[in-house]
């Protein structure tokens, strides 16, 4: 991915859809059977309750008469429209190798906006750097996801000596919750590293629209590098300004480093999990076709159990999922969740 990371975005794109769009097309949006689900009005069926459904879809009359709860199932519209929720802060431009979150966020972006788009549906998205930046209002066009990664790429780096207030994620949960009014698809694009407050605020938007959690992270948040040259440096967090100096070479910091980085983790993903999002791990140094193939894979999935999945980015390199596959197991990331990004200086 590295490659794509300097790169304007009409050649993001043009070698976007020759490597990865072209070949998702048909697995995430086909003619005639879709991985993306419109919404819809028409009444076509009922059935028993299940555990995740929608309640307000609840058919009360047929409830009380078989004293059973049953909902009612729609005609689903072809039209979709998707939304990304962009967290583009300070933490977000961080990459301990050549590529930086933010150029996974672009690439991923970038990809299913054209695969949604490629087929009369829109996308629409919200921005956030230091605070809600505006709305793109929803679009079907090829320039219209240009414009999108034009202002991804869009310059906001915190001002040389000033020291921010890190990133409060739950301003712009609630910012999308007040923009997006009718049912749709929402990717949330964050590493998550924010102030405490937003789980809640995803929870909402959660019960009201299908969200993805499309966490992104780098190797070096969930343990310090390797190497007999580490030793004492200084390390900036890329939000706050906040310097520290520390010893790396240190077998006991080294080892309170990756205790604090897996509690986290830990504690992150038990967040997105009760919050009802699906959730899709994006490390720096994964391949994007395949953790959009693993993506593809979700969506299956997630049709199938009615229940919130997540596939962790350490899948990557696993063997490739049956038709039938077995329930998913709890694996470890190579990313962490709140460790504050640290670059050294």
């Amino acid at each position: 991915m590295a490659e794509l990371a300097d790169t304007t975005p009409e050649q993001l794109l043009r070698r976007l859809e020759w490597t990865v769009i072209r070949r998702l097309d048909g697995l995430l949006q086909g003619d005639y059977r879709t991985l993306f689900r419109g919404g819809g009005i028409d009444l076509a069926d009922l059935r028993e309750y299940q555990h995740h459904d929608d309640v307000r879809h609840m058919d009360w009359n047929v409830t009380a008469r078989l004293q059973t709860p049953h909902v009612r199932q729609y005609t689903e519209d072809r039209e979709l429209t998707a939304w990304f929720v962009l967290d583009l802060s300070g933490s977000v431009d961080f990459g301990s190798g050549d590529t930086t979150k933010l150029a996974v966020s672009t690439a991923f972006v970038a990809t299913l906006a054209r695969v949604i788009t490629r087929h009369g549906n829109r996308v629409g998205a919200l921005l956030y750097g230091s605070e809600v930046e505006g709305v793109l209002l929803p679009g079907a066009s090829r320039r219209h996801v240009l414009n999108l990664l034009q202002r991804m790429r869009a310059p906001r780096g915190r001002k040389p000596g000033t020291v921010g207030g890190g990133t409060k994620l739950a301003e712009l949960l609630a910012a999308a919750a007040g923009v997006i009014k009718r049912r749709g698809l929402v990717f949330v694009v964050s590493d998550f590293i924010s102030a405490p407050g937003w789980e809640s605020a995803l929870g909402r938007l959660a019960q009201r629209h299908e969200v993805v959690a499309v966490r992104l992270l780098d190797p070096l948040e969930m343990a310090l590098p390797e190497g007999a040259e580490l030793g004492l440096m200084t390390v900036e967090d890329a939000e706050t300004g906040e310097q520290l100096f520390i010893d790396a070479s240190d077998p006991g910091f080294r080892a309170r480093y990756a205790a604090l980085a897996e509690e986290q983790d830990a504690a992150l993903i038990n967040s997105l999990a009760t919050s009802g999002a699906d959730i899709v791990e994006l490390a720096t140094d994964d391949d994007l076709l395949d953790a959009l193939l693993r993506y593809a894979d979700l969506r299956r999935r997630r049709a199938r159990s009615k229940a919130p999945l997540r596939f962790p980015v350490s899948l990557a390199r696993a063997t490739p999922a049956l038709p039938e596959p077995a329930p998913l197991r709890r694996a470890q990331s190579v990313g962490a969740a709140a460790t504050p990004a640290a670059r050294p200086s």
